[in-house]
């Protein structure tokens, strides 16, 4: 009974329908791909060599910074002299960075005593060195004066170039009694007419405006006294001038001069252009004479011969000239045979007369 009942529940065991997968499209055949030809062999580069390695800068600390940080908190009192750059110019004042918690100023008034000085005159960037007169004015800023430190600094440089005996270029500012003024370091000086020239200034009015070359021949603080001179320098560059004319002198040139002044070894010949030699006494005359005076006087025209040029000096000879005259006439001259060969007699005069 149980066995039809199982029988009957069963499905009979059909096998179920497959479903047909369709063929799978046949892929086309891929083409061989061309060969590649090969690469040509690359040349080895060269390692680039390492580049070494710039140091880092070190590293900044408070330490680098005690020097400005002292500077801005030291006190400064009137009277100190102070160092900066000039970082501000005009008409009426400079402006000076003094490298502490404010700036410093110096006013037209308070920069020179020369009444044709002009802040122009400097630059931004350059340095300074001023006093001290007020450490805060109006606009907080400290009150600088370059005449209080002229008198101190601007005398030091000038015993320094009094010293060293170094040539300056100064403005003659204007002629008074006996001399010319300028300004040296903001400092008054006088150069006494003597001074000026070679020669002797007859008019100092020409000299106002001039800019000249001096030297410091006195540099007194305690008096105020600076003394400059031209002089001097104008002496070495004629010596020097006359050195390269008298090096083109030549020896046994004849010519003609003035006579400068005598004395008791000669007479100095001016021979122009700016060149002069001697005369010894002894090349005066063929006679011997005591005093170039005997023969000479001054401002005389005379002819010279250049027998020698020496250490920068020339020799003359007038002596030399009447030796060379003496010698021309000599052989201009006839002698005559002595009285007794010139004696004749009128036998011997037709003697060899045939008649």
């Amino acid at each position: 009974m149980s066995e039809e009942i199982l029988t009957a529940q069963t499905p009979e065991n059909e096998a179920p329908e497959v479903t047909e997968v369709p063929e799978t499209p046949e892929v086309p055949e891929t083409p061989e791909a061309p060969e590649i030809p090969e690469a040509p062999e690359v040349p080895e580069v060269p390692e680039t060599p390492a580049v070494p390695e710039t140091p880092a800068a070190p590293a900044e600390s408070m330490a680098d910074y005690e020097d400005a940080i002292a500077a801005s908190m030291k006190p400064i009192h009137e009277g100190d002299i102070l160092s900066g750059t000039i970082i501000g110019v005009s008409d009426e004042e400079l402006v000076v960075d003094l490298g502490i918690h404010t700036d410093g100023v110096v006013r037209l008034e308070d920069a020179s005593d020369d009444p044709s000085f002009s802040l122009r005159s400097f630059e931004v960037g350059q340095p300074v060195s001023a006093t001290v007169i007020r450490r805060d004015n109006a606009q907080g800023r400290i009150q600088l004066s370059l005449k209080a430190a002229a008198a101190v600094l601007g005398w030091e440089r000038l015993q320094q170039l009094q010293k060293d005996q170094s040539n300056i270029t100064v403005k003659i500012n204007e002629a008074v009694k006996s001399g010319v003024t300028t300004y040296v370091e903001g400092i008054r000086g006088f150069i006494p007419a003597s001074k000026l020239s070679l020669n002797y200034v007859e008019n100092l009015d020409e000299f106002v405006g001039r800019e000249i070359e001096v030297r410091v021949i006195t540099a007194d603080p305690e008096e105020k006294r600076l003394v400059l001179s031209a002089r001097d320098i104008l002496r070495e560059k004629a010596e020097e001038e006359r050195k390269n004319k008298i090096s083109n002198v030549q020896v046994g040139l004849v010519t003609e001069g003035t006579v400068e002044t005598l004395q008791p070894y000669g007479a100095f010949v001016n021979l122009g252009n700016g060149l002069s030699g001697l005369i010894h006494v002894s090349q005066i005359s063929q006679q011997r004479i005591k005093h170039p005076s005997a023969v000479l006087k001054e401002g005389q025209t005379v002819k010279v011969k250049i027998i020698a040029v020496k250490d920068g000096k020339i020799s003359l000879s007038m002596k030399a000239l009447e030796d060379v005259t003496a010698e021309a006439i000599e052989e201009e001259t006839y002698h005559l045979p002595k009285a007794e060969e010139a004696t004749t007699s009128l036998a011997s005069l037709f003697k060899n007369i045939k008649l």
